[in-house]
């Protein structure tokens, strides 16, 4: 990323500043205390500089799991447009905000940015309150948070109660959100007098470019923002009619520049405009107009997905695993089985690794890839089915099995253990868990980590942190981490008969 933006300059602290690769930028240690003695000693410098509408604000980086990530190249009149139409429209007028997303995306930059130009107060929220529900929701009550967006699987993890929801607007945004869930979000919603909405935009289109009011029954993605023309055309490049499915087009005045360095690519994504003046990005998003003129999401056209608010290349991660030594063939996709997940399908190179790969494919996968990336469930062929033409044939895929895996080790030894087999067997939906079982290999991930530390929590009143699951991933290892931690509740004892 450094040497793909030329960057000049690296802000960053102590924690993570050795770690970051040397020699690409100059490097800027914020909490150095050096710099702190230089920073509180320099008088405020207003520099004398006029900005154009072209030139760039941000760029940031989407997929690249491999190779060279594509860095999105947004302009200064793009972000003014988006600040200038959206919060306003999202009941964002001034007021305390909640950052939760880590800035790995652009989906915070609406709280940002809304809370810089309407003159708001920004609460940054750390990981641990981010991943935790009951810190989270007394962060929001302590603080009288009005604003806060998420994705809708982050709060349907935490459990989406009324503690978790800002006193006047949340946003949903990064992925679809099921509209079953949605409805009873709104139930909560309403008790709580907060209103929800939707935001969509892919980020080669400025944070986002359509915004709605969530009332139940569906989710839509809504009508355009300000200076800003949205398209569902079929593969003509004609439009469709309302009800018709087609690939969504987007055009306006908060179109990015391209991508950074990738001239071809950018031209492949941004096209001329057969409608107006200038360019129209190509979303890759099927969607179709309603009678009412909102547009509803119907899937893409291509195999790219979202993990948790996350756009994730299944193609990317699976050149990644081919790296890995044992592996003589791998794919992954992406499966949906209540939630979207990354399901990979190994074919070992040898017959003594069989055993084994899925534990090293993982490992190999985790210090290469970001979380989201990592495919959570896994599958050992012998063979990699194929079409008559020789082609993948994804629809012979066998579904992952996660129960043949379970229950392989021991059974619980006491009632500790015993209470923590039946959390981890709700919250990942497989019979038979033991107590040497992995909760990642299972099919685990971050998100299911939040809500079985909740379970934990109800079921016997020990309060710990979602870093210590990732820590201590199996029952046993739990259950002796759990012994350390104090209790937050009384111990319940039987009562007597009268």
């Amino acid at each position: 990323l450094l040497a793909d933006s030329r960057a000049v300059l690296t802000v960053t602290s102590e924690e993570i500043a050795e770690e970051l690769p040397s020699g690409r930028a100059r490097m800027l240690v914020l909490d150095d205390t050096f710099t702190k003695l230089r920073l509180s000693a320099a008088a405020a410098i207003r520099p004398e500089r006029v900005v154009h509408g072209f030139q760039a604000a941000y760029v940031i980086y989407t997929s690249g799991s491999t190779g060279r990530p594509k860095g999105v190249v947004v302009t200064q009149a793009a972000l003014a447009n988006y600040v200038g139409s959206v919060p306003g429209r999202l009941g964002m007028d001034g007021g305390r905000y909640a950052l939760v997303q880590g800035q790995a995306t652009d989906l915070g930059n609406t709280v940002v940015f809304a809370s810089l130009t309407t003159g708001g107060q920004l609460h940054v929220v750390g990981e641990e309150a981010a991943t935790d529900p009951v810190a989270l929701g007394t962060l929001l009550r302590e603080r009288r948070i009005d604003f806060v967006k998420m994705v809708p699987s982050h709060l349907a993890a935490l459990g989406a109660s009324a503690e978790l929801l800002p006193g006047r607007s949340l946003v949903l945004g990064g992925e679809a959100a099921a509209p079953g869930w949605v409805d009873e979000l709104l139930a909560v919603a309403e008790q709580r007098g907060c209103a929800v909405f939707n935001h969509y935009g892919p980020t080669e289109t400025t944070i986002g470019v359509a915004t709605t009011r969530l009332h139940g029954g569906r989710v839509p993605v809504g009508t355009p923002v300000a200076n800003t023309s949205l398209y569902v055309l079929d593969d003509h490049l004609t439009p469709v009619p309302p009800g018709v499915i087609g690939e969504l087009y987007i055009a306006g005045a908060q179109l990015a520049r391209g991508y950074l360095g990738r001239a071809a690519l950018t031209a492949e994504r941004f096209v001329a405009c057969p409608f107006e003046d200038g360019r129209m990005y190509r979303t890759g998003d099927r969607a179709r107009w309603t009678g009412d003129g909102e547009v509803v999401f119907a899937g893409r056209v291509d195999d790219q997905v979202k993990i948790r608010g996350f756009r994730v290349e299944p193609g990317e991660v699976t050149a990644v695993l081919a790296g890995c030594p044992g592996v003589d063939q791998v794919v992954v996709v992406a499966r949906q089985e209540g939630e979207v997940r990354l399901v990979g399908y190994l074919v070992a190179g040898d017959a003594e690794s069989v055993t084994e790969l899925p534990s090293v494919v993982r490992r190999f996968a985790a210090e290469r890839l970001p979380e989201h990336m990592v495919p959570s469930a896994w599958v050992v062929l012998e063979a990699l089915p194929l079409t008559g033409n020789g082609k993948l044939d994804r629809r012979a895929l066998p579904a992952p099995d996660l129960a043949a895996t379970a229950g392989a080790g021991r059974g619980p030894s006491n009632p500790r253990e015993e209470a923590l087999c039946a959390a981890f067997t709700e919250v990942l939906g497989v019979e038979g868990v033991g107590v040497d079982d992995d909760f990642f290999e299972l099919g685990g991930h971050s998100l299911l980590a939040v809500r079985l530390v909740s379970r934990v929590r109800a079921l016997l009143g020990v309060d710990i942190q979602v870093r210590t699951l990732f820590d201590a991933p199996t029952v046993a290892s739990l259950a002796q981490q759990l012994g350390e931690e104090k209790s937050t509740r009384p111990t319940l004892r039987p009562m007597r008969d009268r």
